[in-house]
């Protein structure tokens, strides 16, 4: 099936008709506000409070976040970013209650440390994962966005960004991101393998396992310590250790995984890669 990330970039892809399209149908409404609900029941917000919505596109997360009764533990103040000029345009149309931002999320997320006591994103965060040129990478993209949200965060805020994946290792990918900034993270999936699925990524400043933060939700629910994962994945072994000289191939392919994490172009691996020279006279 096609994706919109697949044809444009979003400022692109979103222009003044798609942006009125998208505002206008009852079925997005409808499964925004769905989505928005699911986010803050995992925020658990009890009371009022700065929450930053990334990806906000024509307000109507914010929409609800404003209108959120007391008993809910609203209303809360939002603000919002977003890299489509017609959506943000949409959401001065229609009135919206929170401030407003253009900017690009993979290029980091402008405010002060600590602004924020929690942060959503509703069906944005799989545009990070798409570059326009070769210098830019997807990982790249993923680390300024996480490292930028999780500054913008006060400590034990939380932030859930609902995505869609295009495959497993885009899940992945994303989840370690997240990971790496310093997030305590687990993946938590609704209705997994029907056409309803959606993935939630669950977020907290202070790291350790975020499985307690979804405690109480329907047993069904995968839920994934992200950061242990990647702990496991981490560890070598004493003779990987000795093995790991520098200069030789163990130690060239492992320079390359951390130059690609911190979003760097490097040149693609082959299988002259490590490979000695024979010295020439």
């Amino acid at each position: 099936m096609s994706r919109p990330e697949d044809h444009l970039p979003p400022d692109l892809y979103y222009n003044d008709t798609e942006a009125h399209k998208y505002t206008t149908s009852s079925r997005i409404q409808h499964i925004q506000t769905l989505m928005t609900h699911r986010a803050l029941s995992l925020l658990a917000l009890p009371s009022p409070s700065l929450i930053l919505d990334i990806g906000c596109g024509s307000g109507l997360s914010g929409t609800l976040l404003s209108s959120l009764p007391a008993s809910s533990g609203g209303p809360h103040q939002w603000i919002g970013i977003d890299i489509s000029s017609a959506m943000l345009g949409v959401a001065l149309e229609r009135d919206v209650e929170g401030d407003l931002f253009l900017g690009d999320a993979g290029q980091g997320i402008p405010f002060r440390p600590g602004t924020f006591d929690a942060a959503l994103s509703i069906s944005a965060v799989q545009w990070l994962c798409n570059v326009e040129s070769s210098e830019e990478s997807a990982a790249g993209r993923l680390a300024r966005f996480f490292a930028g949200l999780f500054a913008g965060l006060r400590r034990g805020g939380r932030a859930v960004c609902q995505f869609y994946p295009r495959d497993r290792g885009q899940r992945e990918m994303v989840a370690g991101a997240a990971v790496k900034a310093g997030f305590g993270a687990g993946l938590l999936i609704d209705d997994e393998g029907t056409k309803s699925e959606k993935t939630y990524l669950v977020l907290s400043v202070g790291g350790g396992d975020i499985t307690g933060v979804v405690a109480g939700l329907d047993g069904e629910v995968e839920v994934e310590d992200q950061r242990r994962r990647a702990r496991e994945r981490g560890k070598m072994s004493g003779r990987e250790k000795a093995e790991m000289v520098k200069g030789s191939k163990a130690w060239i392919m492992r320079k390359k995984a951390q130059m690609e994490r911190k979003g760097k172009v490097v040149k693609p691996t082959s299988k002259y890669t490590g490979r000695k020279r024979r010295i020439q006279f």
